[in-house]
């Protein structure tokens, strides 16, 4: 991965004017982006950026993709390319302010609207001094907020008309699908599906949601009881219906659970439950033929997309093979199976990792008592919630904090590899905040490090969708000796008494649970679409070259094949994007992907 410099006050040979008209500034340069953009001057425009360091990053409203273009060259080739059919115009400032985040990196940071030639955009654009005492563009963020003529139903334009007896009927018939198929299905009613369903149905795209298990909410209800959200709540609304200001701030997994079952009532999404695809094929119509099995009859429908919502790795567990594992005369478990504490009173119990469900699920066992061994593999990124989450999340998400969606923009302007440095700092500083802490789990002998590059969780939860731990508890009852560690030698085998390792070391076991993650997203798109169309999936998550998240929520190399997935932030921003590029699809306005030539 390449590491970008920040825009330092000593790097650019400049400093910060006393007098400075921060609105003038703004205004000027906001004129003269707009009078060159319009034009369709691409050496008007890059005369306006700090060409030694700049970058672009783009979702959707210049270029159909989510892209992140590095550099002067690489910024005018894509404006050469793509100006003259976006046509982009009618800029104008939202807000504008200095931002100072350190005494050596200050930018001037303005909020804008313009419009392209298919719909309204928004932009966030950072400016720098320059020696010469000017500011120049930075970092430019440019993002599709609607189609022109197909806006949201909502707010004014919401459902107007008057209940006459008919509404419980209308909505029995409707979730049916007596008249007509769904134009998109999606696999899977946790927080993802139904966010994009809500989506969808605002923008009137039929949309029908496939639940395998008998309740919306059982993904989340039916995880080990110990299971909390360890990001706070101003992180984690859903679109339309935020949390009540009552909510917790780390929601239990069932109280979610409850929530999600809540909303999809609430925004009268349609989901099936106790159903599941059993096969979905593109055929040469350009559409999908599904199988769906409802209370043990098949239902056959023909739909234009089929979208994935089953989770990071699908859901599916992700089981280390081990020699000896059949002669192990007690009970493994994955995670996702582990259920209680109390279903293992009395017994000797391992788990197998040393991330967040590894240390929620040893937690478990040891407030109930339970003799509990964590085996931690390799090291493992720890911060605390009290020190991490303020430093990294306020105050964007945090009590007071502006309205998601200006948050949510704000957050992806900032592209993780352009801002690499900034984590570092970040990284550090949370580090000396937590030095008793960390002090104290390198006492008992647990490993740590500072993440991917010394980003803390940042590139970790991009890269691996975990390696990390927030600490709620579960470090202290580590220090304290209340969760047994291990982590001296590599596993050699199961025994049937328990594990032996490479030194010759037993440690014997009633209980193993494996906390090693979840398997390959493709492996689902494999079992319900079958290989010729998994094969052709690229990678699903990771970053690639740009720094852009491979493979979720656009072009997945299959056309009318998706992937939603990611965190309650990620699905709720990310839900739009793939609904406006759906909508587009299907009112012929979707033009040609603007894509990198390697997405991996």
């Amino acid at each position: 991965m390449q590491i970008f410099p920040l825009p330092t006050l000593e790097r650019l040979n400049a400093t910060i004017p006393p007098d400075l008209d921060v609105d003038k500034v703004a205004k000027d340069w906001m004129a003269a982006f707009g009078k060159s953009i319009e034009a369709a001057d691409v050496a008007g425009t890059m005369a306006l950026f700090n060409v030694d360091s700049v970058h672009w990053r783009d979702m959707l409203a210049l270029t159909w993709d989510f892209r992140t273009f590095h550099g002067a060259t690489s910024i005018s080739t894509f404006l050469a390319d793509r100006l003259p059919i976006v046509k982009p115009s009618n800029f104008r400032i939202n807000e504008q302010s200095l931002q100072p985040l350190a005494p050596d990196l200050t930018w001037i940071c303005i909020a804008f609207d313009f419009d392209t030639h298919i719909g309204a955009a928004s932009g966030i654009v950072r400016l720098v001094p320059q020696s010469s005492g000017t500011w120049k563009a930075y970092l430019m963020y440019t993002n599709l907020e609607q189609l022109t003529g197909f806006p949201e139903k909502i707010g004014d334009l919401r459902h107007s008309a008057a209940d006459r007896g008919t509404w419980a009927q209308d909505r029995a018939n409707g979730l049916e699908f007596t008249e007509g198929d769904p134009v998109v299905l999606i696999i899977g009613a946790g927080h993802s599906g139904l966010d994009l369903a809500a989506r969808l149905k605002y923008l009137d795209v039929r949309t029908l949601v496939i639940e395998k298990n008998s309740r919306i909410g059982d993904n989340w209800r039916n995880r080990y009881d110990a299971l909390c959200l360890h990001d706070p709540v101003w992180y984690d609304h859903m679109p339309y219906m935020p949390f009540p200001s009552t909510w917790p701030i780390y929601t239990p997994a069932k109280k979610l659970a409850n929530w999600l079952e809540h909303y999809a009532d609430s925004l009268e999404l349609d989901v099936w439950t106790s159903s599941t695809v059993s096969s979905a094929h593109p055929n040469a119509a350009g559409s999908w033929d599904v199988i769906i099995n409802r209370a043990g009859k098949d239902r056959v429908f023909k739909v234009k997309h089929v979208v994935f919502a089953t989770g990071m790795g699908g859901g599916a567990a992700n089981f280390p093979f081990y020699p000896g594992m059949e002669s192990f005369q007690g009970e493994i478990l994955h995670s996702t199976q582990h259920k209680r504490a109390q279903d293992h009173a009395g017994k000797r119990v391992v788990v197998i990792g040393a991330c967040t469900s590894a240390h929620d699920i040893a937690a478990d066992y040891s407030s109930h008592g339970i003799d509990v061994t964590m085996y931690q593999r390799s090291s493992t990124y720890v911060m605390s919630t009290q020190n991490g989450l303020m430093a990294l999340m306020r105050p964007m998400y945090w009590e007071g904090g502006p309205p998601t969606d200006i948050a949510d923009r704000n957050s992806a302007s900032l592209p993780p590899l352009v801002f690499v440095e900034l984590h570092q700092r970040l990284t550090a500083g949370i580090a000396a905040a937590d030095k008793e802490l960390l002090d104290g789990l390198h006492g008992c002998g647990f490993r740590t490090n500072t993440g991917i590059m010394d980003t803390g969780p940042g590139l970790l939860a991009y890269e691996r969708g975990g390696g990390y731990y927030l600490n709620v508890g579960a470090s202290q009852m580590l220090i304290d000796g209340k969760i047994k560690l291990k982590n001296d030698s590599q596993i050699a085998s199961f025994t049937p008494a328990g594990l032996k390792f490479d030194d010759g070391s037993e440690l014997p076991a009633d209980v193993v649970v494996f906390a090693t993650g979840l398997s390959d997203a493709r492996d689902t798109v494999r079992k319900v679409c079958g290989d010729a169309v998994a094969d052709r999936c690229g990678r699903i998550w990771g970053l690639n070259a740009e720094g852009e998240v491979n493979g979720a929520w656009r072009d997945l190399g299959v056309p009318g094949l998706w992937y939603m997935m990611g965190n309650l932030q990620l699905a709720r921003f990310h839900s739009k994007h793939v609904a406006l590029q759906i909508k587009a699809m299907e009112e012929g306005l979707f033009g040609e992907r603007y894509a990198a030539v390697d997405q991996d």
